[in-house]
C-alpha cells in the first residue's frame, strides 16, 4: 500500500468519493512531508495550514453527508505564486509585489475550490515567472536545478509533497522544470485555461501549465481547470471536451513524426541516444514512427518569442520599473528593458510571422498523431545559477500547440530525461492518450531519493 502522499490526484478523489480516505489525513501527510523536506528543498513560500486544515475538515463532512463538489473534492493542489488567491500572499517571486495579497481568486483558482480541490500553498516561482533563479532545489540532486519558473510546483510535485500543481509557460516554464523533476508537465492550447488571475509575462504567450506524476492526473485538472472565460480576452470560446474520455480513445499505438532537425543538433548525444531509445521501444510495441521535417519558419521562432516576450513583459511592468528599477533582479530587468527600445515596427513584424509558424507547425502536427523531440536538450545542469535551457519548449508555446512532457529515464549521472509530445491545435486529449500510452509503455515508476 504507497504511503498517503504517493498517492495520485485520481487515487486520492477516488477513495475519497468511496470514504475510505479522510482528506484530513490526507492534508496532514502532505504537510508532514513538507515539514521533513522542505527546509532543504524550499520548494513553498506560502502555507497557510489552519486554512488547509479548515478546509480538509469541510470536504470530510460534506463526504460524510453524501455532498461531492466535483472531481476532485478533497486533494490539496500546489499553486505558483502568481495565481491570485484571495486573502494569500501572491508575492511573485518578487520585491516589488513583497506585500501584495489580491482580493479575488483567479479564475484557475477558483475552478479547483468549486471542484473541491484544497490550495495546499504557493509554491516558489522565479521572480515573475521569468530567469532569475528561485532558491529550490532539485530534489534528485540538490546541486541540480529544478528548473523554472515553475520550480517549486515542479519540485513539490516530484517530491511527492502534492499531488499536482499549477505552474506556467511563456517559454518554457512548464515542461522544463517537468522533464528536469521527473514528473508528468502539460501546456494545453493557448487559451484551454484562462490566465485571469495570473501575473501577466506576455499576454499573448502565457499558459496555465499542469503538473502531476502522472498523464491521468494531468488529464484530470484539465477537466476542471479548461473553459472559456470573459475576463480572459484569449480564453477559447469552444465547448471543453472530455479529455479523460478522449485520452482513453487514443491511449493505443499512435502514429509518432520523430523530429530529427534542429533537435538531434542540440541535444547532448546521451539525450538524443535516449530519445531514438524510447522512439523504438515505442515502435516495436506498435507505434508507427516516422521522421518529419520542421517548417521553414521554424529557423526564427526562437528569435521572435523572445521580442514577443520582451516588449509585453516591458509594457506590464513598465509603471513599477519607473519607481522601482532597483528593486527587479537582473534578468528581467534587463528582458523588460530591452523591450522598451524595441520598435513597434519589429514588434509587429514578431507578432506576424509567429502566426505564420502557427499555422506551419499546424499543418506539420496534423500529418501523425502526435510529433515527438527530446524534452530537453540535457538533463537538469549542475548549475543553481541557471533555469536551463527553454529551446525546445518555445517553439510550441509561440504555436500555441498543446504538448505533454513524459518523464522515460535517468541519465548516467542519475538525473531525469524526457521526452515531449506535441499536437494539432486543441486536441489535448489525442496527444494526452499518445502519453499515456507511452507512459505504460516506458513502464518507469521513478522517485527521487528524498
Amino acid at each position: 500500500m504507497p504511503e498517503l502522499h504517493e498517492l495520485s490526484v485520481a487515487e486520492a478523489a477516488a477513495q475519497i468519493r468511496q470514504g475510505t480516505l479522510s482528506p484530513v489525513a490526507l492534508a496532514e501527510s502532505l504537510l508532514a512531508r513538507i515539514d521533513a523536506l522542505d527546509g532543504d528543498l524550499q520548494a513553498w513560500v506560502t502555507i497557510d495550514r489552519d486554512a488547509v486544515l479548515s478546509a480538509a475538515r469541510q470536504r470530510e463532512a460534506e463526504v460524510q453527508r453524501g455532498e461531492i463538489l466535483g472531481p476532485i473534492h478533497g486533494v490539496p493542489v500546489g499553486l505558483k505564486d502568481i495565481f491570485y488567491t484571495e486573502g494569500m500572499l501572491t508575492a511573485c517571486g518578487s520585491k516589488v509585489y513583497a506585500d501584495f495579497v489580491p482580493e479575488f481568486d483567479g479564475t484557475s483558482v477558483a475552478k479547483i475550490k468549486s471542484a473541491g480541490g484544497i490550495i495546499l500553498g504557493k509554491a516558489v516561482t522565479t521572480e515573475f515567472a521569468t530567469s532569475d533563479p528561485s532558491p529550490t532545489r532539485n530534489p534528485w540532486n540538490m546541486e541540480h536545478t529544478p528548473g523554472g519558473s515553475s520550480s517549486g510546483s515542479s519540485a513539490a510535485v516530484a517530491a511527492r509533497m502534492v499531488p499536482a500543481a499549477l505552474g506556467s509557460q511563456t517559454g518554457g516554464s512548464t515542461c522544463r522544470p517537468a522533464a528536469y523533476n521527473g514528473i508528468v508537465g502539460l501546456k494545453p492550447t493557448y487559451g484551454r485555461i484562462s490566465r485571469y488571475g495570473v501575473a501577466p509575462v506576455s499576454w499573448s504567450l502565457d499558459h496555465v501549465g499542469i503538473l502531476t506524476r502522472t498523464v491521468a492526473d494531468a488529464a484530470l485538472m484539465l477537466m476542471v481547470l479548461s473553459g472559456a472565460d470573459d475576463n480572459d480576452p484569449g480564453s477559447l470560446r469552444e465547448p471543453v471536451p472530455d479529455f479523460v474520455a478522449q485520452m482513453a480513445e487514443h491511449d493505443r499505438p499512435p502514429r509518432i513524426g520523430l523530429v530529427r532537425q534542429y533537435y538531434q543538433d542540440y541535444a547532448t548525444p546521451e539525450i538524443w541516444a535516449h530519445t531514438e531509445a524510447i522512439a523504438n521501444q515505442l515502435a516495436e510495441a506498435g507505434a508507427e514512427v516516422e521522421e518529419l521535417p520542421l517548417p521553414d519558419s521554424f529557423a526564427r521562432v526562437h528569435s521572435f518569442q523572445r521580442i514577443v516576450m520582451n516588449v509585453e513583459c516591458a509594457a506590464f511592468h513598465q509603471a513599477n520599473h519607473r519607481i522601482r528599477a532597483a528593486d527587479y533582479g537582473p534578468r528581467i530587468r534587463g528582458g523588460m528593458e530591452m523591450g522598451m527600445i524595441i520598435p513597434t515596427a519589429t514588434y509587429m513584424k514578431a507578432q506576424r510571422l509567429r502566426r505564420q509558424f502557427r499555422a506551419d507547425m499546424s499543418e506539420m502536427a496534423a500529418k501523425v498523431d502526435v510529433v515527438m523531440t527530446p524534452a530537453t536538450p540535457a538533463p537538469a545542469p549542475k548549475d543553481l545559477n541557471t533555469t536551463g535551457d527553454a529551446a525546445f519548449q518555445q517553439p510550441w508555446t509561440a504555436a500555441g500547440l498543446p504538448t505533454v512532457v513524459v518523464s522515460t529515464g535517468l541519465s548516467e549521472l542519475g538525473m531525469p530525461m524526457a521526452v515531449q509530445f506535441g499536437g494539432p491545435w486543441a486536441q489535448e486529449g489525442q496527444v494526452l492518450g499518445a502519453a499515456q500510452w507511452c507512459e505504460r509503455i516506458a513502464a518507469l515508476n521513478q522517485a527521487p531519493p528524498v
